[in-house]
């Protein structure tokens, strides 16, 4: 079998040879090109059609994101964003991610690093996924206007009147700890835009708390909540250690921590452990699902979205044998990557298979009804 071919892109010499090195020590992956800038690679992809293009995010002439973008619109080919460690490197990440890469991987320490050397496994893995990777045509987030959600959903009128539509940004509908539904939400890869797309599409004053575990590092998943939290209407925000669960607000697992769900007296709350990784991940889904499972005063809708593996899968059978109202798989059409919820969808654990811009209203329509 031939090998893939591989474009590296970095505006570091030093940068660009070292991550070439690092992928020609597989046999299945060759770099048949380089490039200093956004521009370049720009070029190179229409001219060398890679399987593959890792791209860093800083470069002159024109940076990572925008030649990202450029790549997606005019040929689209799987990207993996090198991304450094600080605030802002994690937040042009993540909207590396909404905009079409595939996935990232961390920079060490520095642009320019012996220690990349460390991330070799890693980024096999990733070019493992990104070549394999169907990319669909790339397509603009859609927002449901306010007739989908009152046609859609049978409403009461005062909840109607509570329901804001997802098209204009609205100050924040105050919280609650009463409630009796709760939604929770596990994905990985191709997770920051299928979570764009439904967390932008939950009305302000959503009646129940969502819970979200993305297989993500640390700092990372601080910037993803902020970010959700900028284009929904309901409050987003990284879970801390005994955050009191509300209505209306989205809590992102924080990364190197698994976060549980358990009941004080009459409010829910939140625990982050230490313990060890589950199927190589931390958070875990499927430790997060297993805590819901006491719970059965509580509505529960679960879903299951793009990402490799099947993290998520067997909490989402336990949970409906266990009598939850809901659980939904992302459908293979609108995947990144169809792993965990085709794992989901074989073990007959979803009740729905719903395309990803369909989420949010299934949502409201489980939680209004």
């Amino acid at each position: 079998m031939a090998p893939f071919n591989i474009l590296v892109v970095d505006d570091s010499v030093f940068m660009r040879k070292i991550i070439s090195d690092l992928i020609s020590e597989n046999p299945q992956y060759k770099v048949i090109g380089t490039a200093k800038n956004g521009q370049e690679a720009i070029e190179q992809v229409k001219l060398l059609s890679p399987d593959a293009v890792t791209m860093d995010i800083e470069m002159p002439v024109m940076n990572g994101l925008d030649a990202l973008q450029r790549i997606m619109a005019e040929q689209p080919t799987p990207v993996i964003m090198l991304s450094s460690l600080t605030q802002e490197g994690a937040s042009e990440t993540i909207k590396a991610l909404e905009w079409g890469a595939v996935d990232f991987i961390r920079k060490p320490s520095g642009s320019i690093s012996l220690d990349l050397y460390k991330v070799k496994q890693l980024l096999h893995e990733k070019l493992h996924m990104a070549v394999r990777t169907k990319l669909r045509p790339f397509l603009p987030f859609q927002q449901q206007p306010l007739s989908t959600w009152v046609n859609q959903t049978t409403l009461t009128k005062s909840k109607v009147g509570m329901m804001k539509p997802p098209d204009t940004k609205l100050a924040a509908i105050p919280g609650s700890t009463h409630f009796d539904h709760l939604v929770a939400i596990g994905t990985s890869t191709g997770g920051p835009r299928a979570l764009h797309q439904v967390i932008s599409n939950i009305p302000a004053g959503f009646p129940a708390p969502i819970l979200i575990v993305q297989h993500m590092p640390p700092n990372f998943t601080k910037s993803l909540a902020q970010r959700l939290n900028d284009i929904s209407q309901i409050q987003v925000v990284e879970a801390a250690e005994g955050d009191v669960l509300q209505t209306a607000t989205a809590y992102v697992a924080p990364g190197g921590w698994h976060m549980i769900v358990y009941k004080d007296h009459k409010t829910y709350k939140i625990r982050l452990t230490k313990e060890d990784p589950r199927s190589g991940h931390r958070p875990s889904v499927d430790v997060m699902f297993e805590s819901l499972l006491g719970m059965s005063e509580l509505k529960r809708h679960i879903v299951l979205m793009t990402g490799m593996g099947s993290d998520g899968a067997k909490g989402m059978l336990s949970l409906k044998q266990s009598g939850v109202a809901t659980t939904i798989a992302e459908s293979e059409e609108t995947c990144v990557v169809y792993g965990m919820p085709r794992a989901a969808v074989e073990i007959q654990a979803a009740m729905h298979v719903l395309p990803q811009q369909d989420i949010a209203v299934r949502l409201a329509q489980c939680v209004l009804n």
